[in-house]
Parts: structure tokens; sequence; C-alpha cells
């Protein structure tokens, strides 16, 4: 009973260590935790927490140090990056926009020297899903991009860093959830690719980190009828985890779910059953992250599974023997694992990366080709930001208090952390700004028509405004018509910056404004979009996805 909790990853509440989780390691023998946000305060904390979780696996007998890990893409997916603790650095399609690899080698690098001060030894990244679907809702920028061969040098560089650091890496999420607009968070997405299709673009960046030894894959939640036989989820499916990702592709290192309390699964099989079954299909780790009483089910579900002989003892040791090889090279002994923090050198390597930050995400902001030609705006008079009412991305990228709502459930027409710093950063380059929350089927009153046409720059945020968020364009629509018709053109004074997906803006024609990206509505990609608007640094990125054939322009 002691050897099946180590094909277990299971999360905890708080910013100490809980009592359900000391349960879990000392009852259960649990090998293996994931940090989320909410476990997350500042460097110190982290580093506390960690040691103490390392220090009470060792004094319940644990053979070996626990592996902990984080959800750490950077970008909107930056779970170590809350509070006060590490460093925000650009995602993937970021800095994929920078055309650099080498730049992405640096910033992945930077990530695990600080996951590797405070004892996290292992980041569920890099993503490594081909996002050939502009309305997919999951993935998105969180994907490199759309062209295989391309996120493939990405997925390759990134990896590459993170195992450098001492972090192991685990691509995600087999065997590729970019060709869906269905969220595995909330339902089971279905695939309707063959074989031959999956080969051609799906697994091109999966295959290129496999060949190189990559630590461990993150196999996902979606459903490959023409590739199965039926509805199974991949993380689920022997065919999908053994037949093809240890068989055919010959991986030898070790294979995790996503978490198997997200609806693709729950729903279905229960993450209890899903657990069991995730193993039976050929995993090595089963992941999930929120409750307790889901955590001894399926430690006792698998438990089970190996009584009633569906779950074969060989095949689990052979699965440990990976697992304890992975702990081997990335969390090392119980002397590494219990070191001091030394909090010299982090302060130090802290200074070092907030310049990095800042030159990666200069280096991001892209011009959108089928948008008027890029040129700054002015400094002279005051300006007017519009930025959308803040609504659910998905549960990967929102925290998931319920924030945008009041306690009647309506949506809060907030601005948000990130574009009220978006304004204060416009505030310190001009004499006065004017934030616009803008939301659906709302009239642009007279004065702010007359603010328009006083303003010495318009500044129109957009965040995924493709399809369902299609209200964003027409609301933009509205502004450029409110310059055309009072000042003739005037539209020389606004810049539009897609500050998510930037296939809203791809998809919006010819448009008479220049549109920028900055890929994510983090506060350090707002504030280098800011510094590229007014003149002070040049805009020097590429989109890194298809523009979207239109009818129609803006």
């Amino acid at each position: 009973k002691r050897r099946w909790p180590q094909h277990f990853v299971f999360g905890f509440h708080g910013h100490e260590v809980s009592e359900d989780i000391k349960t879990l390691i000392r009852d259960y023998y649990l090998g293996n935790v994931i940090l989320m946000k909410r476990n997350v305060q500042s460097i110190a904390q982290v580093h506390r927490l960690v040691h103490e979780l390392q220090s009470f696996a060792k004094e319940a007998g644990h053979a070996r140090p626990l592996m902990i890990g984080i959800d750490q893409e950077n970008g909107l997916v930056s779970a170590f990056s809350s509070g006060e603790a590490g460093t925000q650095f650009p995602g993937a399609m970021a800095l994929a926009a920078t055309g650099s690899v080498e730049l992405a080698l640096e910033v992945s690098l930077a990530t695990a020297k600080e996951l590797r001060a405070v004892g996290i030894n292992w980041a569920y990244s890099p993503v490594g899903d081909v996002n050939s679907d502009p309305r997919n809702p999951v993935i998105g920028v969180r994907s490199f991009g759309d062209d295989p061969e391309e996120v493939a040098r990405y997925v390759e560089a990134v990896s590459t860093a993170l195992t450098a650091g001492k972090v192991a890496p685990s691509v995600k999420h087999f065997p590729g959830h970019g060709n869906t607009h269905v969220d595995s968070h909330l339902s089971l997405p279905r695939i309707l690719v063959n074989k031959l299709a999956l080969k051609a673009i799906e697994l091109v960046p999966f295959e290129r980190v496999v060949n190189r030894g990559i630590a461990s894959v993150m196999t996902g939640h979606m459903a490959l009828p023409l590739v199965t036989g039926d509805d199974t989820p991949c993380s689920l499916s022997r065919v999908i985890t053994t037949d093809l990702l240890r068989s055919e592709l010959g991986y030898k290192g070790v294979i995790v779910t996503d978490c198997l309390e997200m609806e693709a699964v729950a729903d279905k099989y229960g993450s209890e059953g899903g657990a069991a079954l995730s193993l039976q299909a050929g995993a090595d780790i089963a992941m999930i992250c929120h409750t307790f009483s889901r955590h001894v089910g399926a430690i006792e579900a698998t438990y089970a599974a190996v009584q009633d002989g569906h779950l074969s003892t060989e095949a689990l040791q052979a699965s440990g023997a990976r697992i304890a090889a992975m702990k081997d090279n990335f969390a090392g002994s119980w002397e590494d694992v219990l070191a001091p923090l030394d909090a010299d050198h982090v302060a130090a390597l802290k200074q070092e990366h907030r310049l990095l930050s800042t030159r990666a995400y200069s280096r991001s902001i892209s011009h959108i080709p089928n948008t008027h030609p890029f040129t700054h705006l002015s400094k002279t008079g005051p300006a007017v930001l519009f930025t959308p009412r803040m609504e659910n991305i998905n549960p990967a990228v929102d925290d998931p208090e319920g924030q945008l709502r009041d306690a009647a459930g309506r949506v809060r027409n907030t601005a948000g952390p990130s574009y009220v710093a978006f304004a204060a950063a416009i505030a310190h380059r001009v004499t006065a700004v004017e934030h616009v929350v803008y939301a659906p089927q709302e009239d642009i009153s007279d004065t702010l028509e007359e603010n328009i046409c006083a303003a010495g720059s318009i500044i129109f945020a957009t965040r995924n405004g493709y399809e369902k968020g299609a209200w964003q364009v027409e609301y933009l629509g509205r502004v450029i018509e409110v310059l055309r018709k009072s000042q003739g053109s005037g539209l020389e004074k606004m810049v539009t910056v897609s500050t998510c997906g930037p296939y809203d803006l791809l998809a919006a024609g010819g448009l008479e404004v220049p549109g920028i990206a900055t890929y994510e509505f983090t506060i350090p990609a707002l504030e280098a979009a800011t510094a590229a608007i007014y003149g002070e640094v040049e805009v020097v990125g590429k989109v890194p996805v298809k523009t979207i054939p239109t009818a129609g322009s803006v």
C-alpha cells in the first residue's frame, strides 16, 4: 500500500501545510504534491511551505523526497508568479511572437532558477498543443502558435531550459488539445481527426521532445474517436497512453494525467474511477488537485483495482521505477530538498529577471498585419482608454472565487487589476486619462463622444473579442465611426490593442486603425504595449498565427 500513492499528485488548500495534505503524506505515503495559486504568496513563504512538506515526508518514512509540481507556463498560467513570488514572464504565444528561440531558452532557464530556489522541482510546462482552432477557449495564447514545426522549436527550447535548471518539464496536453472549441474543464472535447492527421500536426511537438527524453508527458482529457474507436478520454485510453505514446513513439519517461477533477473525466467516471482507469491505461501518475475525499477515494479505488486484478502489480512496479528515476534526477537527496533559502541569491535573481522580463515583453508586442500600419501616438493632451468588461475566460486562467460577480451573481462592470494598471501606465505619459469600461449594447454618451474627439490619443483594448466576444469589435466600430463623423478622420490618434488571443483583430478585416497584440493581459505586457504605443520602443514582434479570412472590415 505504500507503493500505490507514489502514483498520485494531489493538491491542497492554503498557504500553510494543511492537515489534509499531512494525512495524505503520513498515512497514505503520497509521493507528489501540486502547488496552486492558492498556495503561493511570496518566495520565502513558498520555500517554507515546500521545506515543511519535505520534512514531513522524511519524518513519515518516505524513501525519496516528494516531487513538488506547479502550473508555471508563464503568461496567463503562472501560479508561481502570484503575489510577491516569481517573476512574471511572457507566455507561449508572446514568446513565439519575439521570433527568438534563444529568448525562450533564457526566460525558461530563469523560471527554472526561481522554482528551484524555493524547492519546486516539477513544472507542468511547456504547452505542446498546436492551436489550430481560433475558437479554442482553453489553449489559445497558451500555445506557441498554429505551425507545428514552430511550436516544436519552442517546446524543445522550454523543455531543454527547464531540464538544465533541474526542474522536470511536462509537455502537455498529449496528444494535442489545440484543435477544439470545447474546454475540457467543463465537458469532453471530441476531436474528429484520424491518426494520419494527428501525426501531421498535433504530434509533431510531442515527438520532438519525446525523442529527446523529456522527463514527463501530461495526457489530456479529449476524445479522439477516429483514432481510438470510442469516446474514452485520451488520459484514460490505453490506445493513446500505451499503444501510441509508449509503443509507437517509444516514450520511456513519466506519464502524468491532467487533473481528473475536470468535468471531461469527472462527469462520467468520477475522479476516483478516472484515476484507476488512467493507471490501467498506462499512466504513471494520476493528478487530482482539489478535494481530499477524492484523493482518498482514488487511492482506495486503485488498491481495489490491484486486488481484483484489473491493475497489474508488475506494471505498477515498472511505473514506480520510472517515478523513482525522475525523483533521483530532479528532487535529488533529502539534503538537497531541505537546503535553506539563499535570500541574497534569490534577490539578485529577481533583479536580473525583472530586466529580462521587460526585454522579453517589449520584443513580443506585434503589429497585426491586416490593420493600418502602426505609428506611435502623441503624448500631448488627454487620453481615452477603452477596456472591455471583464468576463471569465476559462478555469485555467481565471481564479475560481467568482470575483467577477456580485452577491446576486451579476457580472460586475469592473476593469480588473491589469486594466487599471494599463490606465496608470498611460497616465504616466499623458496629462490625463479617461478609463472607459465598455460593455455589450452600451451606448456611447454625448459626453464620451466629446471626450473622444478632444483626446490627444485613444487606446481601444479587446480581450478575446472573437466569436462570443464579437461585441467588442462591434463597439470598436462605433468608436471609429464617432471619430470619422466628427473630424473627417482623427483615426491617426487611435490604436487598438488585442490583449489576449489576437484572433479578434485578425478577423476584423482591413481595420482602419493600427492594431497591436500583447497576447496576454498581464501587467508587464500592458506596460510594454504602452511604451510601444507612445514611441518609447519599436514594435518588432510578429503574430505567430494566421490571419483569419473575413468578408468585411471595421
